[in-house]
């Protein structure tokens, strides 16, 4: 028996699309265009955050290669046949399923969709050596182009449904954070406090999107010296009277991030806890208030480390300031293009939707030792900005009793 190296797994119906028609063909409309002006006849797009913006579609990968083919006239789907027909069910466009039988197959499929074309678009900036390698054999006459950097500017700037999306996802945010506080107390492990957060915001989403996958949402809750860092794995550590606490919800919804971070202490600070607390807290307001369209994001980056810099604490600052916000994760997705860091020249423009976190960290055996950080999520509008996070920061509002 010959096994087949492609088949169609149009099994069941259609799920409900996360976006409308007409934002997926606005989406396809500007990627085209820019196809068009650069002479690149079909594009393949393999990261998660491309595949999932372009096709609706987030991909497990577990191993295997996935795809999403946009050409002047289709979008289809690559995917592995272990999926049966969960990405057709999802994808905006169609789908081709390659099978195991042949190592070789998902090429296959790349050459059913791309036909003879001269010009391919790859994203360079995901496209690793060894795929690099394997399409350059595959495909000897086809001259490869980067599409990575064009996309991502594409997604810096949000539209109105996904302003709306992203919106709906802050106001879960922080029914995380206030379920992260309920569970605060003497003795709770972080991961109580975690899962606690999680499971609201779990919820939240389920009755908000019901047609929705319900996958990758988290609480990153750190404790004490776990502090530090503001991407700290939750731990089995148990709150102590006195602890610095870093509250961090992520809620994910068809692969768009959203976060909420708020620095708490457990039932008691010191008087330098509550000093350094707030210092953050203004280069936090002062953050916020630099969020506007026409604001470059160096300029915004260069004012606040003026401002850690008059209390003594810029050699403690940890990160950049903000970044954009969109289809990311912590594992894809980062749009490095918009962030706010001093090497940054990007100016702020209407629909980017930007986060504004300033995070100091003070080592461990000094007074007040911990990180203290706050985020906020900001949209860019036509004479300003629209903070959509609600969640009160401070030493007035987040020493929990538990």
């Amino acid at each position: 028996m010959q096994r087949p190296r492609l088949i169609e797994y149009q099994n069941g119906a259609r799920v409900k699309p996360t976006f409308t028609a007409a934002e997926m063909e606005r989406r396809h409309a500007a990627l085209r265009g820019h196809m068009a002006e650069n002479r690149i006849d079909a594009a393949l797009l393999t990261s998660y955050h491309c595949v999932n913006y372009y096709g609706d579609f987030l991909y497990c990968q577990f191993g295997r290669r996935y795809g999403l083919v946009i050409d002047q006239d289709k979008v289809t789907s690559i995917s592995a046949g272990i999926d049966g027909g969960q990405p057709w069910r999802r994808t905006a466009g169609e789908n081709i399923v390659y099978t195991d039988w042949r190592r070789d197959n998902y090429f296959q499929a790349v050459r059913e969709l791309t036909g003879n074309v001269k010009r391919l678009g790859i994203e360079f900036d995901h496209v690793n050596l060894d795929l690099l390698d394997l399409l350059k054999s595959e495909f000897p006459d086809c001259e490869f182009v980067d599409i990575a950097s064009a996309a991502m500017r594409m997604r810096m700037i949000k539209s109105t449904e996904e302003i709306a999306h992203i919106t709906e996802m802050a106001r879960i945010a922080d029914l995380g954070g206030a379920a992260c506080a309920e569970a605060i107390s003497v003795g709770v492990g972080e991961y109580e406090v975690a899962l606690h957060s999680t499971q609201a915001m779990v919820h939240e989403i389920a009755r908000t999107w019901p047609h929705a996958e319900l996958m990758d949402t988290w609480t990153w809750f750190q404790s004490g010296i776990n502090t530090d860092g503001a991407h700290n794995p939750v731990t089995s550590r148990r709150l102590e009277r006195g602890d610095i606490l870093s509250l961090n919800c992520f809620p994910m919804v068809a692969g768009y991030y959203v976060a909420l971070e708020r620095t708490m202490f457990c039932e008691t600070a010191t008087d330098e806890d509550i000093r350094l607390w707030e210092i953050n807290c203004r280069v936090h307001d002062r953050g916020k208030e630099l969020l506007v369209p026409g604001a470059r994001c160096s300029d915004i980056a260069k004012e606040l480390n003026a401002l850690y810099a008059e209390h003594d604490l810029l050699q403690y600052r940890s990160f950049g300031y903000g970044h954009s916000f969109g289809v990311l994760c912590h594992y894809y997705g980062r749009e490095a293009g918009l962030e706010l860091r001093e090497d940054c020249e990007t100016v702020l423009e209407e629909g980017m939707v930007v986060s504004m976190e300033p995070m100091i960290m003070i080592p461990d055996g000094r007074p007040g030792a911990g990180g203290y950080r706050e985020h906020d999520i900001l949209v860019m509008t036509g004479d300003g900005a629209e903070n959509i996070t609600g969640y009160s920061y401070g030493p007035e509002h987040n020493i929990i009793s538990g």
